[in-house]
């Protein structure tokens, strides 16, 4: 059997000396730049910046990741339910490495980040014996002259892979979200919260900077002689080691400021009270969780009471995100698999193992079973049985 190929914000502070143009000397610590700096929307990038770095993002992707992946599967050939067979097993243990919830979460968790899944199928006399993900951001569409994509190529260190995009047998499967712009590869739903998720980071590396800076603003230290005079070199950076090392950092909280003769601390900025950090850091979370597709009741974000309770914003949370999610998988693999095993399979999710919507399961059965104009095979078809 062939082995998949794919097993082989910013500068520290200083201290600034400024010029003496009115018989004072500033030393301050405050550094202004005008200009918004934002992370790159590569899929290592927010791969990095987002599920690795921001906790609002890391488990909006793993709630949707989790919940797709854990879906159990239904098989249906010619319209008729089967218990058994070989696909059945095979999406319960797609490769050696992974079982079926592993398999999925991480295709799932690749769409969100990327808005791109590969499926490398391992054929053996013609039979599908192991499915395996290759890593978006290593694969590369390769257009042919109609503009269409002709090949895929996957590359990792020095190995080159190369997969047909169409075949008479069973090829690479790319799986993509919607791209306006883009007619091979998908957008990725983190990028457009991209703005929100540097606004949530550049928050809490702010929130860190405040801590280690005793929570205090920044200010300036004025000298003004009564002769008129400035400070020497030698004053100067004695004076600035003397704030880094002894006025800096969370233990020395609360510490006096010990100034001598012609030396006065001025208070500069605006406090984090009136700068508002908190609610932009919600603001920005809420933007991230929305994006995603999450509802921000579900992650514990204040100020959003869009849903009455728990129940009703998780059971939203799979109608409007997880299951959608799942039908266009199950339709994707449902025809990509076709070539092996035949037209009449299709595959579906089981949603009576959902718990979220068992509620909406009980009203059905109940207004099912109260209808009395309907025989109990009706009614057995009308629930999905």
């Amino acid at each position: 059997m062939r082995m998949p190929f794919h097993l082989l914000p910013g500068r520290r502070a200083e201290a600034v000396r400024v010029p003496d143009r009115k018989a004072a000397t500033m030393v301050s610590a405050l550094a202004i730049n005008g200009e918004a700096r934002w992370s790159g929307s590569s899929y290592a990038a927010l791969a990095r910046e987002g599920f690795m770095k921001n906790p609002v993002a890391h488990r909006a992707v793993r709630l949707i990741a989790e919940a797709a992946g854990a879906m159990p599967w239904q098989l249906f050939e010619n319209d008729g339910l089967v218990s058994e067979h070989p696909l059945l097993s095979l999406l319960k243990r797609p490769n050696g490495r992974m079982c079926g919830a592993d398999f999925f979460e991480a295709m799932f968790g690749q769409l969100l980040l990327s808005g791109n899944a590969y499926v490398e199928p391992i054929l053996l006399d013609g039979a599908l014996r192991e499915m395996h993900l290759l890593r978006p951001d290593r694969v590369r569409v390769i257009e042919g002259r109609d503009g269409w994509p002709e090949a895929y190529e996957y590359r990792t260190g020095t190995h080159v892979a190369r997969f047909a995009a169409e075949s008479e047998g069973l090829t690479l499967l790319h799986m993509r979200l919607f791209h306006p712009l883009d007619d091979h590869s998908g957008s990725s739903p983190l990028a457009a919260a991209q703005m929100a998720l540097d606004l949530h980071n550049a928050a809490s590396v702010w929130n860190k900077a405040l801590l280690d800076n005793s929570a205090r603003p920044s200010g300036a230290l004025v000298y003004q002689p009564k002769d008129g005079g400035n400070l020497t070199e030698e004053q100067y950076e004695r004076l600035k080691q003397e704030l880094e090392e002894g006025y800096t950092g969370p233990v020395r909280a609360g510490r006096p400021l010990l100034l001598e003769g012609g030396l006065d601390w001025k208070a500069m900025g605006l406090t984090p009270r009136d700068m508002d950090f908190t609610e932009a850091r919600n603001g920005a979370a809420r933007d991230i969780a929305l994006a995603i597709g999450v509802p921000p009741m579900m992650l514990g974000i204040p100020g959003d009471n869009t849903y009455s309770n728990y129940q009703e914003a998780n059971r939203a949370f799979y109608r409007l995100t997880v299951l959608p999610l799942i039908a266009r998988t199950a339709a994707s693999l449902t025809t990509w698999l076709s070539p092996i095993y035949g037209e009449g399979l299709r595959l579906e999710p089981d949603l009576d193992q959902v718990p979220a919507l068992s509620s909406e399961r009980d009203a059905l059965w109940s207004r099912i079973g109260a209808a009395d104009f309907l025989s109990d095979e009706e009614k057995r078809e009308a629930v999905g049985y």
